[in-house]
């Protein structure tokens, strides 16, 4: 029995150790998206999950490990590797330890190469094909007290099994070369900084510029700052639009690397560095995210919660570009859009970008096109209090805007059902960049508010995930 599951469970692990690159290939990833097989919801829902399915298959890696026999000291190797790979991935250590969760995981290349040659041993031994065809197969597997005692059942002969791990990960290896190659041609291009903005909420504002660098809305981008770390890429979207002369995006210095950088810009001194003494970024990307999606409903929910709101920056500004644009041929006629903050302070970077688009609507008759919703979740008595005395004032107290923010978080029973009785028998998109829990109770909604009925409403659920 130890054969079988060793063999059984040999398999397995080839399977999965060649699965486990593809969703990490982010150039693959990004052509699966612009393929015409895979424009379309269901499977482009699939392609944002890359990531999930990436842990799914690593746990899967860890549980065929421990089942297959340790074959010498490559088997040790390997399952070393393994081990602290998998346990530097978990959630805590990710938002506490980013740096732990980095370097261990480049481990992947022992395990891979321990892997390759973990068979060249030929620990594992199965019958030759010559002894196999002296053998009545039907006759000896029930008989096999007989073995070497009747001619139908000579004693059986057996080698080395040759090794085959090679041929599971050759071209999920060979695409992650290649992958590996296109980064380190983009990193080594030249980025130019061109302004650089403090905001609140320990937010940085980075504007840069790059040749051929073409993105879409919703997209991000991995940064690499070689003054705070040579080794660290870190994902952020893009908060500009492709209309735009440049691309954005804004920092929140919440750990190690973000802190370096914000020192590196001189933002944690308030110095107004020039731009030679700005620190030198390399640019990874851009790659396509579920918020990219938008544009491809008719009526799109985009809901954030704190620096969330990032992708949605890059959506709103882009599709305010296309709705005033003369050819315009968006098939998105509407937009309903949350944004949860724990303190006023959070809405100020944001909102100067919404007065903006609620003048430019007010002006141009197309206030419908918008719905915004402001929830301030962090408050006291004393804000309650302020806030209420200012209610009859035309514009909100904390943003300026037409639109007064709400205190306490949303019903999201009664928002859906709003939304569901205004579009009636219309497919909506519902995008979602936050916190994992206010995840959990999104996806619930949409499943029940969605009809039962093909012709009725129903909603996709979409979530950021990097």
């Amino acid at each position: 029995s130890a054969l079988s599951w060793a063999r059984a469970s040999a398999v397995c692990l080839n399977f999965n150790c060649m699965l486990i690159i593809l969703p990490v290939c982010r150039n693959f990833m990004s052509l699966l998206r612009g393929t015409s097989a895979c424009c379309r919801g269901d499977l482009r829902r699939l392609l944002d999950k890359n990531i999930t399915f990436h842990r799914l298959v690593g746990y899967m890696i860890t549980l065929l490990a421990v089942l297959v026999s340790v074959a010498g000291i490559t088997g040790f190797v390997i399952t070393l590797a393994l081990v602290l790979v998998v346990t530097s991935s978990t959630e805590l250590i990710r938002r506490s330890f980013y740096e732990v969760f980095w370097y261990t995981h480049n481990l992947f290349i022992i395990f891979f190469i321990g892997l390759v040659i973990h068979g060249a041993g030929q620990a594992v031994r199965g019958q030759t094909p010559q002894s196999m065809l002296l053998h009545n197969l039907s006759y000896c597997k029930d008989h096999y007290n007989e073995w070497g005692e009747t001619a139908q059942c000579p004693v059986p002969q057996f080698s080395g099994n040759k090794p085959v791990t090679w041929k599971w990960v050759v071209f999920p290896l060979g695409l992650y070369i290649f992958e590996r190659i296109i980064r380190f041609w983009r990193s080594k291009q030249n980025v130019v900084i061109t302004k650089v903005v403090t905001h609140s909420s320990s937010v940085l504002e980075i504007q840069m510029k790059k040749s051929g660098f073409a993105m879409e809305p919703g997209q991000y981008i991995f940064l690499q700052c070689s003054a705070v770390s040579c080794l660290e890429w870190h994902p952020f979207t893009l908060t500009s639009a492709p209309e735009e002369p440049f691309f954005s995006v804004h920092v929140r210095a919440v750990g190690d690397w973000t802190r370096g950088l914000f020192a590196e810009c001189g933002a944690n001194r308030n110095l107004r560095l020039e731009p030679w003494q700005l620190p030198r970024l390399a640019v990874d990307g851009p790659y396509g995210s579920a918020a990219a999606n938008v544009f491809h409903y008719h009526i799109s929910v985009c809901i954030a919660a704190g620096i969330g709101v990032t992708p949605f920056a890059s959506v709103l500004k882009s599709v305010w570009y296309k709705y005033c644009s003369p050819s315009n041929d968006m098939r998105l006629r509407k937009i309903y859009f949350y944004w949860l903050c724990r303190d006023t302070q959070s809405f100020e970077w944001f909102a100067d970008l919404l007065i903006s688009l609620e003048e430019q609507m007010s002006e141009r008759g197309k206030m419908d096109f918008l719905s915004y919703h402001l929830f301030l979740t962090g408050w006291d008595e004393t804000q309650a209090a302020h806030i209420a005395f200012h209610c009859d004032n035309d514009l909100d107290v904390i943003t300026g805007l037409r639109h007064k923010t709400n205190i306490g978080r949303p019903n999201w029973n009664k928002e859906f059902r709003y939304i569901a009785d205004r579009h009636s028998g219309t497919s909506i998109g519902v995008f979602f960049c936050g916190p994992k829990s206010l995840s959990k109770t999104l996806n619930s909604m949409c499943h029940l508010h969605s009809s039962s009925d093909p012709r009725g409403v129903h909603f996709h659920y979409n979530k950021e995930s990097f």
